[in-house]
């Protein structure tokens, strides 16, 4: 067995040694101060003014500033230069394009830029987040290990708040989620939940919502035994505004409905309604009818919407045209009229809303009014259930077997037997 010779530690390296243990402390003390200010939840600011403390106070690094990407570059601390660096809106392509760490000297800057001596980059998963610029001499230890610990302190102090940032943004999108969630609940409670079945009428809605809310309607309300109205509409616009626009507009229709039967005064008070109510230019496009069983008498005003094909047994068909222009658009509407007729016995009546016509096909072809008459012609004995399938299959077809359309699709159908 060999021994190893004790040999006394040099003065300069026991000086070096101690030097290094200092140096380490210091760094254990600043990632642990900087590691409770993230745990304690603490904002942004106070990150940054530790972030500066530690690098100034503990580690002796006097000149300095911090460049963080969000949208775009911003300067985020800068202490010991004689140029705010804070009021630069980009950094320099020579300094966004380093990957590495780079000697100012070796770059093509002017002459504020010649206050740093090291450029260091901060990345996380290989994407820079942040640039670092300092000079001065480090009177505690090598450059390299000065270098090495501002980068490593920097990447805490930057990771931490980009991962706050996410999670904030997660937040934010999981609370309009809900949003969204509990507003698509209640409009599938403004749609009627039952519709008239019996010997003189049947009647079959469907709604295929562009998004996960949309702005169509359709409505169907008992006025007293012999009549009902209904009603298809659409709201310019889609989202969260125009669902809130047709909620609007549904509540204002059954509150009016409660003090008149004029079918007159009605669309004139809807179109007041929308018109206050309205916000970013929308208005809504609807067909209005009401129908007595009794007297087999249909009448309806068309405020500006898609003309519904009425289907006789003949199959000849009219376009139910007349009424009104579209609401919110005028304070006072410009011309009004009620159109009246008996409607045929075993006649189809088919509302709609445009999602249905102007669905295009990549020879930007629309599916348009005339394929959809043509289809009703073809289908007509079908039941109503199975012909909305079929339409919206066709539509399909034709967009060339997608499910997504550009808009809402409503179909409000009534057989007349």
């Amino acid at each position: 067995m060999t021994l190893k010779s004790s040999l006394p530690i040099p003065v300069a390296d026991a000086a070096d040694v101690k030097k290094e243990l200092n140096l380490k402390k210091l760094e254990l003390a600043a990632l642990l101060e900087i590691t409770q200010a993230i745990n304690n939840n603490l904002p942004e600011y106070s990150l940054y003014k530790i972030f500066h403390f530690t690098l100034l106070a503990q580690l002796h690094i006097n000149r300095l500033t911090l460049f963080v990407v969000d949208d775009d570059w911003e300067c985020k601390v800068c202490f010991g230069t004689s140029y705010n660096f804070k009021k630069l809106d980009e950094l320099p392509e020579s300094i966004t394009s380093l990957s590495e760490t780079t000697f100012i000297s070796d770059l093509n800057l002017d002459k504020k830029w010649q206050e740093f001596e090291t450029v260091i980059p901060v990345f996380q998963n290989n994407k820079i987040l942040a640039f670092v610029l300092i000079g001065n001499s480090l009177a505690y230890y090598s450059d390299i290990a000065a270098l090495s610990f501002v980068q490593t302190i920097s990447n805490i102090i930057i990771v931490a708040m980009q991962n706050r940032k996410l999670a904030r943004q997660r937040l934010a999108e999981e609370a309009i989620r809900n949003e969204i969630k509990i507003a698509r609940e209640v409009q599938t409670m403004l749609f009627p939940r039952n519709l008239p079945n019996n010997e003189q009428i049947v009647v079959h809605a469907s709604y295929i919502p562009h998004s996960s809310i949309g702005g169509d309607y359709y409505d169907c309300v008992i006025m007293d035994q012999d009549q009902f109205l209904f009603c298809i509409a659409d709201v310019s616009g889609k989202g969260v505004p125009a669902s809130l626009l047709m909620s609007n507009f549904q509540a204002g229709l059954r509150t009016i409905l409660r003090q008149t039967d004029d079918l007159v005064k009605v669309v004139t008070e809807l179109n007041h309604l929308i018109y206050n109510n309205a916000i970013a230019e929308k208005f809504i496009t609807s067909f209005l009818g009401i129908y007595n069983h009794k007297t087999r008498e249909l009448q309806y005003i068309n405020a500006g919407h898609n003309a519904p094909v009425m289907l006789y047994e003949d199959n000849s068909c009219q376009l139910l045209t007349e009424g009104s222009t579209m609401l919110g658009i005028f304070e006072e509407l410009p011309f009004i009229s009620v159109t009246r007729f008996k409607v045929p016995h075993k006649s189809l009546l088919l509302c709609y809303t445009d999602g249905l016509t102007e669905v295009f096909n990549q020879q930007e072809d629309e599916f348009g009014l005339d394929n959809t008459v043509n289809f009703l012609k073809n289908s007509r004995y079908l039941s109503l259930p199975k012909l909305h399938e079929e339409l919206l299959e066709e539509i399909k077809n034709h967009n060339q077997g997608s499910n997504s359309f550009e808009d809402d699709i409503t179909l409000l159908s009534c057989r007349f037997k």
